[in-house]
Parts: structure tokens; sequence; C-alpha cells
């Protein structure tokens, strides 16, 4: 399944989600679709499951929370490793994607 407008797209291979471009959406109830498709693939049963945030050159404050509330809930299942890869490209990354380990202290985290 695949999520995009004229500024972003997300979707999901197998058990890796892709996010690409500017993510500027107005509140958590227009991430709500994207929630689902990634919350589903959490739900899956797979044993690993991948955000892959290289694309994606920002994400305003909601879609951060978005990203929050996806890994307490990846935390929550137990035996998921969720994997985090991430740019030193785009600052906002750098800067935020290390707090999620806060959130779920066994995330893998990849910035390259």
């Amino acid at each position: 399944m695949e999520i995009s407008d004229e500024n972003f797209r997300v979707w999901a291979e197998k058990n890796e989600v892709f996010f690409d471009g500017v993510f500027r959406l107005a509140g958590p109830d227009a991430y709500a679709p994207i929630y689902s498709l990634i919350s589903g693939l959490l739900h899956e049963g797979h044993k690993q499951v991948t955000f892959n945030l290289t694309g994606l050159e920002f994400l305003n404050s909601s879609g951060i929370n978005l990203l929050a509330k996806l890994t307490i809930e990846a935390r929550k299942m137990g035996d998921l490793l969720l994997v985090v890869k991430g740019t030193n490209q785009h600052p906002w990354q750098a800067k935020s994607l290390p707090n999620l380990k806060k959130l779920h202290p066994l995330l893998d985290l990849r910035l390259a």
C-alpha cells in the first residue's frame, strides 16, 4: 500500500516502511492513514520492522509525534526489533531521531 500527495510518499515493502519528501500534514488526524498503514505492518508478525527515513527531508511536530506513537507501539510488542534508518544530511533527523531511543531503548537507530 502507498499513501502520497504532491509533497510526500510513504509505502511499505515487506517489513520496511519508506518515507520520502516533505511531511507538513495538518495535525494528528491528517496522519491517521499513515498510522494505520504502519501499525498494520507492526502487527503482521515480523521479527523486525524498519522505518527508512533517509528520503524524508522534513517532518513537522505532528509527524514526529506519529513516529513516537509508533515507536511506543513497537516497544509494547516486546519481541519486535524496530530499526530506524536516517541520514545526517537532514539536520532535523540527527537532532530528533535519537529521542526515539528514550521511548524504546532497544530501538536500532542507524544514522549515516
